[in-house]
């Protein structure tokens, strides 16, 4: 996470300030992505209302920790005409406040709730095809699959994370970026 996501994205001087967010963000959804694929465990970044709150904690920290220039730029956009100047800023500021962490829970919450809902209908699949393959091809059928599935879910898993935690320190990067004069 460090030297993958968070020196590249964020800064070599800035990124310590974000690890504890970031580490945490990180390994707390691979963790219970890990989690929702035993067979008691609970799909919970499968739930929208925990993807909404990981995306609001990161737009807070993108949006308090921005710099001077950051909100000079979304703000009052330098190079820019006057008269497009607050068009721009309206856009920037619904990008920031809307877009970006809509898009965060969205791609999250879609892509688990994607994979469970396909090895759910592998698992179905066993049920429908009894009678044409009978209950020992149909069960064997079925576990191969959902086996393959369950595979491609573990890298989703660690992907979604990893994914997850990128576009967060890549938004946090943007924010305290220290910008050059014009």
């Amino acid at each position: 996470v460090r030297d993958e996501i968070a020196r590249p994205n964020i800064g070599e001087k800035k990124y310590r300030k974000f690890m504890g967010f970031l580490l945490t963000v990180f390994f707390f959804i691979w963790i219970l992505n890990l989690l929702g694929l035993t067979p008691l465990g609970f799909n919970v970044t499968g739930n929208i209302a925990v993807t909404f709150c990981l995306a609001i904690f990161t737009m807070v920290i993108y949006m308090t920790n921005g710099t001077k220039d950051f909100w000079a730029h979304t703000l009052w956009m330098p190079g820019v005409p006057v008269v497009l100047r607050p068009i721009l800023a309206v856009i920037e500021l619904a990008g920031f406040v809307l877009i970006k962490p809509f898009s965060l829970l969205v791609r999250l919450f879609a892509n688990i709730t994607a994979g469970h809902f396909v090895v759910m209908s592998l698992i179905a699949l066993m049920i429908t095809m009894k009678e044409a393959f009978g209950p020992v091809g149909s069960t064997g059928m079925s576990v191969v699959l959902t086996l393959f599935i369950m595979v491609i879910e573990i890298l989703v898993a660690f992907l979604q994370a990893f994914i997850f935690t990128m576009l967060s320190s890549l938004f946090i990067g943007m924010a305290v970026e220290e910008h050059e004069a014009h």
